[in-house]
């Protein structure tokens, strides 16, 4: 296997893949309870959904059509981040920003619901996305060889009344928390603890300060852990160099490997390398030298990854895998709007009536995420934040006028509103 200048970047790829491997059979759990439980002590932010009791849900089981709209939003927001970056390392989590936005999308109605099931889930109404996810989340597998940690959590300005259907419906389906609180800097500090340890410390913060107007986030946390089906012996890691797509060329330790799956197809070829339990495993897609990787990413579909996986050999593979770590993070607001989900950041034309009453869009999208990837394992993390924002002047209230600028004034006759006198002041002296 020649490993050329592009391996660090298809990495990313195949990280939002990950999960997709054994879409169907899986367990997880929504949540660290302990985590959870021992991080309420240190908060002083009222849980509106202590008291709310969960109903049963009994899910649905994902099947073709859920795993096929997912792949599509999945490769589709990797590939609108790769357009909106300048030839950086990239990696998301696709799962963590499906579940933020789901939540959230459970709070918009009319034209701005159904721009986010069609975004979200290829048209699949919320409803049923909620059923699909709740049962997908449910089956995938957690456990001391490889975990794989989720937590949802939604965060209300105290002044802030949320519809209860809204609350009822994320603790149903997405078992999320909900803490009522000021927006001030303890808030700060809970929101990102709340992150750090449902991260496992891998992100450290997701917000910075308070937008001005805003009245919730709704924050998806993503933990994963798993050691290499075989560590890597100190024999099997040597130097090398890994030429970067800006053709510098570094340092780096390779891991060397015999793989039992090879994957190929006129353009691409990689390798799957698994974890223990065999519950998850690590996809690696590597496109011919001669092929742009920025172009590779821009042809690639589902439906190629689908391809791609359906073809793939049982054979030895002389797998070198390359060490590495980093931390990526941005806002997705232009992606997502990129991606035809521009209603839902319009104060104008936004529709979240179903979360509260009043204008309300969402502000912005904060993704980060962490990845290290050695001789042991793979530890990954993820939380993505969807910050909901309400307008200063509501439909109700009185408008502003402020003439702090350049403006034309009139005197007219009120009875034929002529006017009389017609001028505009530029400036105001002291």
């Amino acid at each position: 296997m020649i490993v050329n200048k592009v391996i660090k970047k298809v990495v990313a790829v195949v990280l939002s893949c990950i999960i997709l491997i054994n879409m169907v059979a899986c367990g997880s759990s929504m949540g660290n309870e302990n985590t959870s439980t021992s991080f309420e002590r240190n908060i002083q932010a009222e849980n509106l959904v202590s008291d709310v009791e969960k109903q049963h849900i009994d899910g649905k089981v994902p099947d073709e059509k859920f795993i096929n709209s997912q792949l599509d939003f999945y490769v589709d927001i990797f590939k609108n981040s790769v357009k909106v970056s300048e030839n950086e390392n990239i990696l998301i989590s696709p799962l963590s920003i499906m579940l933020a936005l789901s939540m959230t999308a459970n709070g918009a109605a009319g034209e701005t619901k159904e721009a986010m099931e069609d975004v979200l889930a290829g048209g699949i109404t919320v409803e049923e996305l909620n059923e699909y996810l709740y049962k997908y989340v449910e089956t995938l597998p957690s456990n001391e060889k490889s975990k794989l940690s989720l937590a949802n959590s939604i965060w209300t300005l105290d002044k802030f009344n949320v519809k209860e259907s809204f609350i009822q419906t994320n603790v149903n389906y997405y078992k999320a928390d909900m803490y009522k609180v000021a927006f001030d800097d303890n808030s700060i500090k809970d929101i990102n603890n709340w992150v750090k340890q449902n991260t496992d410390g891998m992100i450290e913060k997701i917000i910075e300060n308070h937008a001005d107007g805003a009245v919730m986030y709704l924050i998806n946390a993503l933990a994963f852990d798993a050691k290499w089906e075989e560590v890597y012996k100190p024999e099997d890691i040597k130097n090398g160099r890994f030429t970067s797509y800006e053709g510098r060329e570094n340092k780096v330790k390779y891991m060397y490997s015999k793989e039992d799956i090879y994957i190929n197809d006129e353009d691409t070829i990689g390798f799957i390398k698994h974890y223990k339990d065999n519950q998850y495993s690590f996809v690696a897609l590597l496109p011919d030298e001669d092929i742009d990787i920025l172009e590779y990413i821009d042809g690639f579909t589902y439906e190629k990854y689908i391809s791609l996986m359906e073809g793939k050999e049982n054979c030895k593979v002389n797998a070198i895998l390359p060490e590495f770590s980093y931390e990526y993070g941005r806002s997705m607001k232009d992606v997502l709007k990129n991606m035809g989900m521009s209603l839902a950041f319009d104060f104008k034309l936004a529709d979240f009536s179903n979360l509260a009453d009043g204008a309300l869009c969402i502000d912005d999208v904060i993704h980060k995420t962490f990845i290290q990837v050695d001789a042991n394992g793979t530890r990954a993390g993820a939380a993505t934040k969807v910050g909901i924002v309400k307008s200063a002047i509501s439909i109700e209230e009185n408008k502003i006028v402020r003439l702090d600028r350049p403006f034309v004034y009139m005197i007219i006759d009120n009875v034929t509103n002529l006017p009389i006198f017609m001028g505009v002041t530029m400036e105001i002296e002291n």
